[in-house]
């Protein structure tokens, strides 16, 4: 009977560790990674078996997992600060930061190699590069240093789509630059939203973000002007010959009311009308994203 108590507390143990390692991995950022990842693959104009397929797009999930690890082991004492954060596994003492740091290195390393084996090696090192540039660029370099931190570093976020292409085509053109420009550009009005109603969160933890730096009326004038960049942004694909008058219709539509809610918050001067429109901001721009990649594979199916 006590061996099987025993044996019931070290289950639940065990599974409540690989609970935390996978809120580690920053799951929500991973399901983001995923579905970008899947339309770079899907939109290429090659195709190639589901399995290997879903085992690429698998892999650069894990890959993606890794880096949010490494970010958890580096910035635990900025995440016990932080409202946003004082909840993940690190500052909750569920996990320490030797455990995140491991288990980061172990998936990266893992996940590299893996996309080597069963994609190629293009698709390996952008990978790499990704994981890399995340870690020691964005979290370790700019994020603590300077305003601009979340412009440079959307770099590694933009990347997962291009991967997806390369795994099915073993090759780089154009085409997914799209998809890297399209991220790139839309994640400092996205992440400046955010800094909006979260700036006594990044004041207390010093992290020099746009409202805390310029100040509020500075970082809606910012998150209104690339808003208004996402316009050429939608073109070019078009441009290109990449996508239809379909998905250049119902892009700019979305655009134009994104430009409208961050013109919105540009206007008005009274706190809590903009914390209110802040998070509004923040919530269609998730929602924004999602449907500009679902128009790609709308636009590749007609």
């Amino acid at each position: 009977m006590q061996s099987t108590i025993l044996r019931e507390k070290r289950s639940n143990t065990d599974l409540g560790i690989i609970s935390e390692l996978i809120k580690l991995m920053k799951p929500r950022v991973m399901s983001l990674v995923i579905f970008t990842c899947a339309v770079g693959l899907l939109t290429a104009p090659n195709s190639i078996p589901f399995t290997q397929a879903a085992i690429g797009i698998l892999i650069v999930a894990i890959g993606a997992g890794a880096a949010g690890a490494l970010n958890m082991w580096y910035e635990a004492d900025l995440d016990k600060l932080m409202t946003r954060t004082c909840l993940r596994p690190i500052p909750r003492g569920k996990l320490n930061r030797a455990q995140a740091l491991y288990f980061g290195t172990i998936l990266s390393i893992i996940s590299v190699f893996s996309l080597y084996y069963f994609a190629n090696a293009i698709s390996a090192f952008l990978l790499f590069f990704t994981i890399f540039f995340y870690l020691f660029i964005y979290t370790i370099w700019l994020k603590r240093r300077t305003p601009q931190n979340i412009v440079i570093g959307g770099a590694a976020g933009a990347l997962p789509p291009v991967i997806g292409w390369t795994i099915a085509t073993n090759s780089l053109s154009i085409e997914p630059l799209v998809f890297f420009l399209i991220i790139f550009v839309w994640t400092p009005s996205h992440f400046w939203a955010l800094s909006l109603y979260k700036a006594k969160d990044y004041k207390k933890a010093k992290i020099p973000m746009l409202p805390i730096t310029n100040g509020i009326e500075n970082t809606k004038k910012n998150i209104f002007i690339y808003s208004l960049l996402m316009l050429p942004t939608l073109v070019f694909p078009y441009a290109i010959g990449f996508t239809s008058e379909l998905f250049l219709t119902l892009g700019l539509t979305l655009t134009i009311y994104y430009n409208y809610l961050c013109f919105k918050l540009y206007n008005y001067k009274k706190n809590k009308f903009e914390i209110k429109i802040a998070k509004q901001i923040f919530a269609y721009s998730i929602f924004y994203l999602f449907l500009i990649f679902v128009l790609f594979l709308i636009d590749k199916l007609i």
